[in-house]
């Protein structure tokens, strides 16, 4: 019996410590110059997100003077739907929570504007720290902890099986998506 309990404990932490050496990367550091207002040109990166999945965007920005630093979250659709939209962002953490309608890339543009009668100069410059959570990265698992009156382990399984949802989810988008262009390259 002790044996048993043992394998299952080392088997769980096992799967506990090899989840977390694999968690996609979906953080993202970068550097901003300042331009003018009216020319200036936005700098975007992209995530792609299934359909009815929760976003949360989380973006802090670093300080600067004189200069202003927007952001505009679409998605690649022909409309290019807004998300979600935050201009003069502050240098703490700001979040940003949606729900995409659609399969695609969510689209986040920043741009740093200068004050009236600055020029760009490589000392205005902001660097930008990105966050995406996507699908069961947005969960507050202490408040469901806390509603469902769930122990630690209890926590952490919820945490396992949100996990490997979101994976099959993802493996099942990449096998049609493979299907799909087998079919285009077999005609």
């Amino acid at each position: 019996m002790t044996r048993k309990f043992f394998s299952a404990t080392v088997a769980i932490s096992m799967l506990v410590l090899a989840t977390t050496w694999f968690q996609p990367a979906s953080a993202i550091k970068f550097e901003l110059a300042g331009q003018e207002a009216g020319i200036a040109t936005p700098q975007c990166i992209s995530h792609y997100v299934d359909d009815e999945t929760q976003v949360v965007i989380k973006i802090k920005v670093g300080s600067g003077p004189h200069q202003k630093v927007s952001v505009e979250v679409t998605d690649d659709s022909e409309h290019m739907n807004q998300l979600w939209k935050k201009d003069n962002l502050a240098e703490e953490m700001q979040r940003g929570a949606f729900e995409t309608k659609r399969a695609g890339d969510v689209v986040a543009c920043f741009t740093n504007t200068l004050a009236d009668g600055y020029k760009p100069d490589p000392r205005y410059v902001r660097v930008v720290d990105v966050d995406f959570d996507i699908g069961s990265e947005t969960f507050d698992y202490a408040k469901i902890a806390e509603a469902e009156k769930l122990k630690p382990m209890e926590v952490e399984l919820r945490k396992l099986e949100d996990m490997v949802k979101d994976i099959l989810e993802d493996m099942e988008h990449l096998q049609a998506r493979e299907e799909r262009m087998r079919n285009t390259n077999g005609t």
